[in-house]
């Protein structure tokens, strides 16, 4: 095994305890990918051969200390590609990892008998495409013709499903640097009706992304926004913002607009989360000029609000809507 897929399993949905975590898996080995808001991948190549370990026990060190200094628990799966290793995490159980075989013949039994769901992209209409032909599985999706998975759900879609049932997986895990995304969460002391309450707690958020972006010189290009609600269940929308920007009013804005074209009535929130990814050095950024007065003083008052927060405190200078 050469590949780990943790899932982090986070006190709440607090995605904002996730750099940390991911700072832990690079402390083996700098090839890991964050998939907030509660999954990495991990190549352990090079540190099974530097720790004299295989990637199965390396998963039990990262295990104690995730919980040791993070008082975090993670189910970990194992596999030779991305895709088996998430897989292989259906598997895990508390202090066990989940692990997808390397031999051809073993591999082959372990797909076998799982749903066409276990694989991941593969969403419920798909799913529900193939099982009504009676291809609910992975076995039979690998003994299929081509041409019948072809034909029902795309050339290139039913070629890679077909690959991936097989065991066949080209996927390889894309370094992302702890810093390439900030999350920000405000739950609420109560589970929350009000959308006053929610756009204040949106503008909050964006507020203190745009802060933090600002300080480490950054600028994201996109922003996501995620709702948890009473039932423990939750929503994800992301958007992609129209330049990188650290702005807090152009995050305010796009904030507001995910939120609203959710069309929540009456939902009953507990938390709302931020988190700016696709972080970019802002020297970089390509910034579109504008004869507007009004944003430009709006930036300037921002770069000022900056300093006074830097030698006052962060609550020194807040938007007259978080003032109360």
């Amino acid at each position: 095994m050469t590949i780990l897929c943790v899932r982090f399993q986070l006190p709440t949905g607090d995605e904002t305890a996730l750099p940390g975590l991911l700072g832990l898996l690079e402390d083996f080995t700098p090839v890991v990918q964050a998939m907030p808001p509660d999954l990495a991948l991990a190549d352990l190549r090079g540190a099974e051969r530097y720790f004299g370990r295989d990637a199965v026990e390396l998963a039990s060190v990262i295990r104690v200390r995730a919980l040791a200094h993070h008082g975090v628990d993670c189910a970990i799966g194992a596999g030779p590609g991305p895709m088996l290793a998430r897989v292989a995490l259906r598997d895990a159980r508390p202090g066990v990892t989940g692990v997808a075989p390397r031999d051809p013949d073993a591999l082959a039994e372990f797909l076998a008998e799982r749903p066409v769901a276990a694989l991941p992209g593969v969403g419920p209409a798909t799913a529900r495409t193939l099982g009504a032909y009676g291809l609910d599985t992975l076995g039979r999706v690998a003994a299929a013709p081509l041409s019948t998975l072809q034909r029902l759900i795309g050339a290139r879609a039913g070629r890679e499903l077909r690959e991936k049932a097989s065991g066949i997986d080209r996927g390889r895990v894309v370094p992302d640097a702890v810093s390439r995304s900030l999350a920000t969460e405000r739950p609420f002391p109560r589970d929350e009706l009000d959308p006053a309450r929610h756009r204040r707690a949106l503008l909050s958020a964006a507020e203190e992304l745009g802060a933090r972006l600002r300080a480490l010189d950054k600028v994201c290009r996109t922003l996501t926004l995620t709702v948890r609600y009473a039932d423990r269940s939750s929503t994800t929308r992301s958007r992609t913002l129209g330049e990188p920007t650290a702005h807090s009013a152009a995050l305010t804005r796009t904030a507001y607009g995910l939120y609203e074209a959710l069309g929540l009535q009456r939902a009953r929130v507990r938390a709302i989360a931020l988190r700016a990814e696709g972080l970019d050095p802002a020297e970089r950024a390509p910034y579109q000029l504008t004869f507007d007065p009004v944003d430009e003083k709006a930036r300037h008052v921002e770069e000022v609000a900056d300093r006074v927060r830097a030698k006052f405190g962060a609550r020194a200078v807040v938007p007259g809507a978080l003032a109360a």
